[in-house]
């Protein structure tokens, strides 16, 4: 019981320690807010219109698609590296991964996600 003790009074003196550190930022940070300081910022160019609009989810999922292929180059690079060693059988599962994405790769250009207009 004595572990679960020690876990407890880790668990609150972790959350004091930020809710102390929050607090005392908050007493001695400067306070002045002004209209500029709220508007919405980005690239150090004034907001043109409202921030509430929709975006094309089209952008997500060419970035999620190179996302996936970047992390394929993570997996690729070790197994390139050992290829001596690892023999046919590493070189099969490799070809079958790369197949399968691929396929991915084929399915989303003919479903038009890779057009970026």
């Amino acid at each position: 019981m004595s572990h679960y003790l020690a876990v407890l009074i880790f668990i609150f003196a972790g959350t004091g320690i930020v809710l102390f550190t929050f607090f005392l930022s908050r007493l001695l940070r400067p306070h002045n807010p002004y209209p500029e300081k709220n508007l919405n910022y980005e690239c150090a160019e004034d907001p043109i219109g409202t921030s509430w609009f929709q975006f094309n989810p089209r952008f997500y999922i060419f970035a999620l698609i190179f996302v996936i292929f970047d992390v394929e180059v993570v997996f690729l690079f070790p197994w390139a590296v050992a290829f001596g060693q690892l023999g046919l059988f590493a070189l099969v599962e490799m070809v079958i991964f790369i197949l399968i994405l691929f396929f991915g790769l084929f399915y989303a250009w003919r479903r038009g996600a890779l057009k970026w207009v």
